[in-house]
């Protein structure tokens, strides 16, 4: 079966952005900032992922967020195509049905091939997809 489900915890990059549209419904834009494992040359990278919502309900709980707080969403990975039939733009985005601050104890990941992973619940490693081992063609 199909499923299209996203839960992101990372931390908001700036304040959420309101937009009226002609249908008279109210779009509110925003990013997420997630930090990913780190690279192999020791430098953490992130990423900043786009997030939209129609529910005013999730916009009020991201409005009251400052810039760099921590949040917790759960959406939907959604393909917008924008623009004239000749120039058209695809943006993706999490559409997101759910938001709520994230409070807990930030640690970096653990490296799964030394440390165990952690099942304290409300636990970022926790959350982290576990890093699976590489197979290599036999010869």
């Amino acid at each position: 079966m199909d499923r299209n489900e996203v839960l992101l915890v990372g931390r908001l990059s700036a304040a959420a952005e309101e937009h009226a549209l002609p249908s008279g419904d109210t779009v509110t834009k925003w990013r997420v900032i997630v930090r990913r494992r780190r690279h192999r040359r020791g430098a953490a990278l992130t990423d900043s992922i786009p997030c939209v919502t129609f529910n005013p309900e999730v916009a009020a709980i991201v409005r009251t967020l400052k810039p760099r707080d921590y949040i917790e969403v759960t959406g939907a990975f959604r393909c917008r195509v924008f623009g004239p039939s000749a120039a058209k733009i695809w943006r993706y985005e999490v559409e997101v049905s759910s938001a709520k601050p994230f409070e807990a104890e930030l640690t970096e990941p653990a490296d799964p091939a030394t440390d165990p992973p952690a099942d304290s619940e409300g636990s970022v490693t926790a959350l982290i997809p576990r890093q699976v081992a590489y197979l290599a063609r036999a010869s």
